[in-house]
């Protein structure tokens, strides 16, 4: 099933992407896409449900973050061994784990704002995993079992913020509209193996990121596993899984965002993202 939440900010409604790539309305099935409706037994009473008798959305309304609620966004940094090199640090050994402030979270096509002073904005095309059940020490065999599904998300970063203004990557991470999620949530029965998935990302119709999950340095199920050491991960929690070389930064010269920017980018089965890029207002 492809999930989405619907309509204007803060006022979004459920639904679902059917088979003909119709918007359907889940408003009277469910009363919002969290944490509650993320687990294999609720997930299942939706792929049970006969979409042709749901309503169809007219138009094409904005797409929000396709989970709502979301209680941790956590990421893992250079996580593509060439990624790592562009970037001029060594592949980890273990996984670096950070996180992105929710307040960042914002849907799929919201205009980026520049954070005030900006100079190093970066863009980042990355598989996003959602927790779908409560996951504690589990093993990574299991771990896979614990994930709702997938989606696209762009880890918008300041890089002058994240690793000229002391160690924690944080502060360059979480700036508002940093986190566009979606426009799906693709359930893991849909994606199937999740190490195999094409990506890309176009700056104003250049193409600037290629990659391909299969070449993660720690799989998806390798860092939920992880994860899960450190933190209980519960349903609604979103992991951001790194991101494969051409970003900004690793760019001979650096080239940075700017006012008027357009990134668009997707990744395969997971749908597409566009953000046009705006200066910093309160």
């Amino acid at each position: 099933m492809k999930l989405v939440r619907y309509g204007n900010p803060g006022k979004e409604k459920p639904g679902l992407i059917d088979a003909d790539g119709k918007l359907r309305d889940l408003s009277k099935v469910v009363k919002d896409i969290t944490a509650d409706q993320l687990g294999d037994a609720a997930l299942e009473k939706l792929r049970k449900l006969d979409t042709a008798k749901l309503p169809l959305v007219k138009g094409k309304p904005r797409m929000g973050c396709p989970v709502g609620g979301i209680g941790k966004f956590i990421a893992i940094g250079l996580n593509y061994s060439d990624h790592a090199a562009e970037s001029g640090l060594p592949v980890p050994t273990e996984p670096i784990v950070f996180t992105k402030a929710t307040s960042c979270i914002q849907g799929p096509n919201d205009d980026v704002m520049l954070p005030k002073g900006s100079v190093k904005s970066d863009w980042e095309v990355e598989l996003g995993v959602v927790i779908g059940t409560r996951a504690r020490y589990v093993s990574q065999k299991e771990a896979l079992n614990h994930v709702a599904g997938y989606c696209t998300i762009n880890d918008v970063s300041e890089r002058e913020y994240q690793l000229e203004r002391g160690s924690q990557w944080d502060k360059g991470k979480g700036c508002d509209t940093f986190g566009p999620i979606g426009p799906w949530l693709v359930t893991r029965d849909e994606v199937g193996n999740p190490q195999k998935l094409a990506m890309w990302l176009d700056l104003n119709g250049q193409r600037m990121q290629t990659g391909n999950t299969k070449t993660m340095v720690f799989s998806v199920a390798k860092l939920v596993s992880y994860v899960s050491q450190f933190m209980t991960l519960l349903p609604g929690d979103v992991i951001t899984t790194g991101t494969p070389p051409g970003v900004g930064m690793g760019m001979k010269p650096q080239r940075f965002l700017k006012k008027g920017d357009v990134m668009t980018l997707g990744i395969e089965g997971l749908g597409e993202q566009r953000q046009t890029v705006v200066p910093f207002k309160l």
